[in-house]
């Protein structure tokens, strides 16, 4: 089985091999920000909508900040605070879901209950309202996103853990007299890991975009603080003038959600390989 997966990596298919590529192109800038960007991340430099010129290379903001280096700072933000941010929410959402699945009854009932509740308002409303109240600082930012992101990871993996909570190998488990906790972590959470690795960079792409589309609507990460949402507001009147600097930054967020969801689509078919094999 091993030697098939090796295999099935090793042939993965031109898009899947682009996306990995992509993603480690920003997890570089991500990591060397402060390496690869020639000035500070708030510096003005210049005066405001500098063109692009060898010394400014996508010229400069409506503040003279050197958009190249804002846009590199921007991937150490947006995709720091979106990878913090989805790893809690995960951790809520998986928890309780095998929690609801394992313990059944009452647990269940009531945990499923309150998400339905969560999950009835939209996103993106709610979203705007908790930050309204409780305010935009990042470790608010991340605890709002998290906690309503965490829903759809706990249906699903409600859903997936049921199915793995009536095999024969669980029942095994029980007939032993091994406790909840024992059956949750070492007999369901094995068998569904591959299911909840897809949903995760599934999940990552839906937060570092909630992420970007509050920034551009000023609830999100504040200036002076690099954000490629913020960074599409600010500039968008240089579209009027024929100018594309703002698309930079949206293109950065299309070309990464692109490359996450081609990794995923193989990962789910290979992982099915695996299993067949």
């Amino acid at each position: 089985m091993l030697k098939s997966g090796a295999s099935k990596l090793a042939s993965a298919p031109l898009s899947a091999k682009f996306g990995i590529s992509i993603i480690i192109i920003y997890m570089l800038a991500a990591l060397l920000a402060p390496h690869l960007a020639p000035y500070g991340e708030a510096e003005i430099v210049a005066k405001p909508f500098e063109p692009w010129s060898a010394q400014f290379w996508l010229g400069t903001d409506s503040l003279g900040r050197d958009m190249f280096t804002r846009l590199v700072f921007g991937a150490r933000n947006t995709l720091g605070i979106a990878l913090m941010t989805t790893t809690l929410a995960f951790s809520i959402g998986a928890s309780a879901g095998l929690a609801a699945a394992t313990f059944g009854g009452w647990t269940d009932q009531i945990l499923s209950r309150l998400i339905d509740v969560l999950m009835s308002i939209p996103q993106l409303i709610f979203a705007l309202l908790l930050l309204s109240i409780f305010g935009t600082s990042i470790p608010t930012l991340i605890i709002v996103i998290a906690v309503l992101n965490s829903t759809p990871v706990f249906r699903l993996t409600r859903a997936v853990a049921i199915d793995a909570a009536v095999s024969d190998y669980v029942e095994a488990a029980r007939l032993r007299g091994e406790g909840p906790i024992w059956i949750m972590t070492r007999e369901i959470l094995p068998n569904i890991t591959a299911t909840l690795v897809a949903e995760f960079g599934l999940r990552f792409c839906f937060v570092f975009l909630l992420i970007s589309g509050l920034s551009f609507l000023g609830l999100g990460i504040q200036p002076p603080t690099a954000d490629w949402g913020s960074m599409v507001r600010d500039s968008a009147t240089l579209i009027t003038y024929g100018d594309i600097t703002p698309l930079l930054p949206a293109g950065a967020i299309a070309l990464l959600s692109v490359a996450i969801n081609l990794v995923v689509d193989w990962f789910l078919h290979w992982a099915s390989g695996l299993k067949e094999d």
